[in-house]
């Protein structure tokens, strides 16, 4: 195993930082490290904004789930797909172009999560932990007056680097789950109840998992922050369907 992909298997979120500051150096290095992702036609269809005011950070860690360690974080970025910089290039040039869809959009999200993630490798390659935010997704329009997003610019991620605690070091990475049910061949295999359950057999006592998966379900995908999220991303879908 080469030392980038251990990396990657060693990398987890972090979310306890010591007051280590990031290096300009450093920190310029991650963004231009985001900078080299691959990009849909080279047109880098995302915005990074680099969040330094401490007031917008407080106020992101409540909009985002109330998550207070954002605040801690030694460098905060968000990842805004952004559709409107190509649209009003287009305009200006005169080429009548059609307005921003959703193909556009998906697109758009694509560019910004591959060079986010350029920027967690970047920054692990330096020792320094991140956690991905995608509760930045809430809140449509307190996100957008926060952020002063105009139309076709959609907060895909949110970022936050700082260098980890000891704590969070020796913390342990959470299993994957068996590539056997992740990787498939060609045609899509639909999991069975017993698939499923054998897929999901790491998280939790087999004997003990209907109560869990009921309550991982009431915990993530039916609680309120989700039809938050689902009510939020969906307001931001509109405006791409005019």
């Amino acid at each position: 195993m080469n030392q980038t992909i251990e990396q990657l298997y060693n990398r987890k979120s972090v979310r306890v930082f010591t007051d280590q500051k990031i290096s300009k150096e450093i920190e310029e290095e991650i963004l231009e490290a985001a900078f080299q992702a691959p990009t849909a036609g080279n047109q880098q269809l995302y915005t990074i904004l680099k969040i330094s005011d401490e007031n917008i950070k407080k106020e992101l860690c409540e909009t985002c789930d109330h998550q207070s360690f954002i605040a801690q974080g030694q460098l905060v970025l968000v990842f805004l797909a952004d559709c409107k910089k190509w649209y009003d290039a287009y305009n200006y040039g005169n080429c009548n172009p059609r307005k921003p869809g959703v193909g556009d959009l998906l697109l758009a999200v694509d560019d910004a999560l591959i060079a986010a993630q350029n920027a967690v490798v970047a920054a692990e390659s330096y020792g320094i932990g991140s956690c991905y935010i995608g509760d930045v997704m809430e809140n449509y329009e307190r996100q957008r007056e926060l952020l002063n997003l105009p139309e076709y610019v959609f907060p895909a991620a949110l970022l936050v680097f700082g260098y980890p605690t000891q704590q969070q070091k020796d913390r342990v990475k959470p299993l994957r789950q068996n590539k056997k049910y992740i990787v498939q061949e060609n045609t899509y295999h639909e999991l069975k109840e017993e698939e499923l359950k054998d897929m999901l057999s790491n998280k939790c006592d087999p004997t003990l998992y209907d109560s869990w998966i009921q309550a991982f379900c009431t915990r993530k995908y039916n609680s309120e922050f989700s039809k938050e999220m689902t009510r939020s991303v969906q307001k931001y879908l509109d405006q791409f369907e005019g």
